[in-house]
C-alpha cells in the first residue's frame, strides 16, 4: 500500500492520540490558573492549529487573542484555510480581516487569531507584549535545552504550558526480534540527541531541573504517553495514518551500521508496517506535561 506522507495530515492525524494522552490533572490545574478573559495566549511550533480547535471544544477558550506561531510556510498555510473549515463545521461565524488574521466566534467565544510564519527564536525578539499563557505542545523536546527556555518563557507573563516532552521510552508490540528492536529504538533515540538543531531524547526528565534553574515554579506536572492500540481488529483511520508516519520518522531518522545493516531495516519497517495492517501493532511513547508559572 502507497502512502502519501503529509506532515499537516500527520498532525491532524494525532489529533485523538494527544486529546488521550495530554495529562488530565495538569489541564485542570490549568483551567483553575487561567485568569478571566480576555486572555492573550502565544503558542510556539503549534503546527496547523490543532491546539485552538481542542481548547475550544473542550470549553477552555472564551474570549482570547491567540498567537499561532510556526517556522513552516506549509503549516501556516495549512492553518490558513482548515481553521475556518474546522471553525464552520463546528457552528462558529468567521471572519477574516487579513490574509494571516482570523477570528472564529458565536454568543459565548470570541477568539482572535493571528497565523505567524516565523522561527521561534526571531518572533521572541520581536514579540512586544507578553501572553498570559504560553503553549509549547510537542515542541520543547526539539530544541537545545537549557539555553532555550530562559528565552521562551520570556513570552509569558505567567503561565506556560508544556506538553509532550518526549521521555526516552518507544514501545512496539509485539516484539519482532528482541535485539534488533532495541538496536533500532536505541538507534532512534540517538538521532534525537545528535539534531542539529538541539533536542533530547529524555526532554520530559530533564525539564524538572532546567525549570528549576530558571526560577520557574512548577504548578503541575504528570505523564501524557502516546498509547495507540488496536481496537476490534484495527484502528480509526487517522491513528492507523499517524502509526505509519510513526514509521515514516524511523526510516528517514534511523541510519545504519555493522549491526543494522539497510536491508535488516527495511526488513523491520515491512514487517513493523504488516503488524498495523493485520491491526496487530501496539505503540507507546512516554511523554509528560508540565504546567508552570515565572
Amino acid at each position: 500500500m502507497a502512502i502519501e506522507y503529509s506532515f499537516p495530515r500527520y498532525l491532524l492525524s494525532k489529533q485523538s492520540v494527544d486529546d488521550r494522552a495530554l495529562n488530565k490533572d495538569v489541564i485542570n490545574a490549568l483551567k483553575a490558573s487561567l485568569p478571566e478573559s480576555p486572555i492573550r495566549i502565544i503558542e510556539v511550533g503549534a503546527g496547523v492549529g490543532t491546539m485552538i480547535r481542542r481548547l475550544i471544544r473542550w470549553d477552555m477558550l472564551r474570549k482570547a487573542d491567540y498567537a499561532l506561531v510556526d517556522e513552516m510556510a506549509g503549516n501556516i498555510d495549512f492553518a490558513s484555510a482548515w481553521i475556518p473549515q474546522w471553525a464552520g463545521e463546528a457552528g462558529l461565524s468567521v471572519e477574516r480581516s487579513a490574509p494571516n488574521q482570523i477570528r472564529v466566534y458565536d454568543e459565548v467565544r470570541d477568539v482572535r487569531i493571528h497565523l505567524e510564519c516565523a522561527d521561534v527564536f526571531d518572533f521572541i525578539q520581536k514579540n512586544k507584549t507578553p501572553a498570559d499563557l504560553l503553549i509549547a505542545h510537542a515542541f520543547l523536546d526539539l530544541l537545545p535545552m537549557p539555553e532555550s527556555l530562559s528565552k521562551l518563557l520570556t513570552l509569558t507573563k505567567s503561565l506556560a504550558w508544556l506538553t509532550l516532552n518526549f521521555d526516552g521510552v518507544t514501545t512496539l508490540e509485539p516484539l519482532i526480534d528482541e535485539k534488533l528492536d532495541a538496536l533500532i529504538e536505541s538507534r532512534y533515540h540517538a538521532t534525537m540527541d545528535t539534531r542539529p538543531t538541539g533536542g533530547s531524547s529524555h526532554s520530559g526528565r530533564l525539564m524538572f531541573s532546567h525549570l528549576k534553574q530558571e526560577g520557574a515554579e512548577i504548578v503541575a506536572a504528570g505523564s501524557s504517553d502516546w498509547v495507540v492500540h488496536p481496537r476490534n481488529g484495527g484502528y480509526p483511520p487517522d491513528e492507523e495514518y499517524f502509526l505509519h508516519f510513526i514509521l515514516h520518522f524511523f526510516e528517514q531518522s534511523v541510519w545504519t551500521c555493522t549491526e543494522l545493516t539497510e536491508e535488516k531495516l527495511q526488513a523491520w519497517l515491512q514487517a513493523r508496517r504488516r503488524q498495523i495492517e493485520r491491526g496487530e501493532l501496539t505503540y507507546i511513547a512516554h511523554q509528560l506535561d508540565f504546567l508552570v508559572r515565572k
